[in-house]
């Protein structure tokens, strides 16, 4: 029998959209940078954790528009994405995007005030660190980016968000930025914002 999730109380921001740390205990973390990409599945102790979903990676613009109420739809559309995410434990997060994120949240808005405080946004990053697997960097993945910017004419920030996905073998980017459908490599790009 699972444990019952705990339930989802609003942030300061507004989000009922929960990230509690599961407990190290229960979870034993691997670094995909030093032992490849077959390090990304969690084990939980005494029970291996199965999930029918595919991998894929989201782009920092899922993660901004959890806190973004100026769009309640794409809001809500993040959020259902993140739990989806985590409840089949398919969704991964490029360092790229926590970078970013915390970025564009704090940032001071033209006539508004940021989305969050920056001591909100340190503690949002957290959570997602604690959450969902964090994929990083190496020189491979910057050559494939390098590769990529010149092959597909992305902008650069791009070309490293796809290099994220094509490097650690997932199949899909989720994100508002690439042309929706379209395959860069051996990467399909779905915008789930886009009305069909």
């Amino acid at each position: 029998m699972r444990p019952k999730r705990p339930s989802l109380q609003p942030s300061q921001s507004g989000s009922t959209f929960s990230t509690r740390r599961r407990p190290d205990s229960e979870l034993v973390r691997r670094d995909p940078a030093r032992d490849g990409p077959q390090a990304l599945h969690k084990v939980a102790a005494g029970r291996v954790r199965n999930s029918t979903g595919v991998a894929y990676l989201v782009d920092t613009n899922i993660l901004v528009y959890r806190f973004d109420a100026r769009f309640p739809d794409k809001q809500a559309t993040a959020r259902d994405l993140l739990r989806k995410g985590l409840a089949e434990d398919t969704l991964r997060i490029p360092h790229q995007a926590l970078l970013e994120f915390v970025a564009v949240v704090t940032r001071v808005r033209t006539g508004s005030r940021p989305l969050l405080p920056p001591d909100e946004a340190r503690h949002e990053t957290e959570e997602l660190m604690a959450q969902f697997p964090v994929l990083f960097p190496n020189a491979a993945l910057v050559r494939t980016a390098l590769q990529g910017a010149a092959a597909y004419q992305l902008s650069w920030f791009d070309a490293h968000l796809w290099a994220y996905a094509e490097h650690y073998g997932l199949e899909e980017i989720v994100s508002e930025d690439f042309e929706h459908g379209r395959l860069y490599g051996s990467v399909r790009v779905r915008n789930p914002f886009r009305r069909t």
